[in-house]
């Protein structure tokens, strides 16, 4: 095992949410620090803030994980006075680097909204704006008899998935010939000499987004020096990506109710919800963070409900209007979720890469509304 670097702990949390699935006005990624640092101990926050930072320092941590980046606007300046300028100082002074991921952990598959989703029992559930689909790649590689399970387990990692099904791949076995020259150093063969040798074609089915790191996977567990492989652009659509979630609940319950459900998982002290406390509700939209953009959206789909933060006077009577429930269950609460999803996520991804580094989380955050 080894103590990652920054920069595999950036290119780990690409896996999980891709920074080019974030929004164009966002700022993702390695905000302050230095990306060939060590990272074997990590701190998890929702917020850049004093708090955190303070937090991760005085824990001894190397590298600050948050949803909500440090600098969002550019800087023309970094002055000691402002708040930002103090924490990017403190940073830099602690070796701290911080990394933030936003827009693109909220569309990711397991994201915010998953996580959400999952917290509320809202099921089979779909992105409520679709804003792309998944670009797919077909990969045909060749491999000489015998050694085709070791290739398939290393792309297996980034392919292989068909709707409900894992593992897929299809094979096809024929000759294959090569004449190894001065400098080669052959699996199978002589320099100089024509081979031929019993090969199988293996197909996959891969994503865009995981195809660099597929092929070195691929290349690291090829027996031949030089292996032979062939990648095809796809018209096949793969999953919708996008914003929000719609699903269903396993049975119908009254608005009142289910704001009160909303209000117990989420350990709310208060919460405000548009509509008639006795109407139904079965099929649930929802943002976390500020979603009330998506009113219209979550209409148009048939929801009964949209569950979002920070909704404003307007919007709510805009949800009147549409005849659609809401409940503004706070920017805080609705995306503190992704703290521990993405720890336990960060811990898988490093157990797969053979990394060892301590994980920990910030509680020290609370919401910054009280209630009276």
């Amino acid at each position: 095992m080894t103590t990652p670097k920054v920069s595999d702990i950036v290119g780990i949390i690409n896996i999980i949410a891709p920074f080019g699935h974030a929004e164009e006005w966002d700022n993702v990624g390695l905000q302050v620090g230095n990306s060939a640092g060590p990272a074997g101990k990590i701190m998890v926050a929702l917020d850049a803030g004093p708090a955190a930072v303070d937090a991760a320092v005085a824990n001894k941590c190397q590298l600050l994980l948050t949803h909500h980046p440090l600098i969002f606007t550019p800087l023309k300046k970094i002055a000691l006075s402002d708040p930002i300028g103090r924490i990017l100082a403190l940073a830099i002074r602690h070796d701290l680097a911080v990394v933030s991921l936003h827009t693109n952990y909220d569309v990711a598959e397991g994201g915010v909204n998953d996580l959400l989703a999952g917290r509320l029992g809202v099921q089979s559930c779909e992105p409520l704006k679709i804003g792309a689909m998944e670009e797919l790649v077909k990969l045909s590689v060749f491999v000489p008899k015998g050694h085709e399970e070791r290739v398939l387990d290393a792309l297996f990692q980034f392919s292989g998935f068909i709707g409900n099904y894992r593992d897929c791949s299809f094979r096809t076995s024929g000759i294959g010939t090569f004449k190894p020259l001065e400098g080669a150093k052959p699996f199978l063969g002589e320099v100089g000499k024509r081979e031929h040798a019993e090969e199988n074609r293996l197909e996959v089915l891969l994503r865009r987004t995981d195809l660099t790191a597929a092929v070195n996977a691929l290349r690291k567990v090829h027996p031949y020096e030089e292996p032979a492989f062939d990648l095809y652009p796809l018209l096949n659509q793969g999953k919708a990506r996008g914003l929000g979630r719609i699903g269903v609940l396993s049975e119908a319950v009254t608005l009142e109710h289910f704001a009160a459900t909303v209000k117990e998982r989420l350990c709310l002290s208060g919460m405000r919800f548009v509509g008639d406390a006795g109407h139904k509700v079965k099929k649930v939209a929802l943002c976390g963070g500020s979603g009330a953009s998506l009113l219209r959206d979550a209409s148009y789909k048939g929801a009964d409900v949209l569950i979002t933060g920070d909704v404003k006077y307007h919007e709510a009577r805009e949800a009147e209007a549409l005849g659609l429930a809401l409940i503004d269950a706070g920017h805080f609460a609705t995306e503190r979720l992704m703290v521990c999803g993405v720890a336990d996520r960060l811990k898988i991804e490093l157990g797969k890469k053979k990394f060892e580094a301590e994980i920990v989380t910030f509680d020290g955050e609370r919401e910054p509304f009280r209630y009276i």
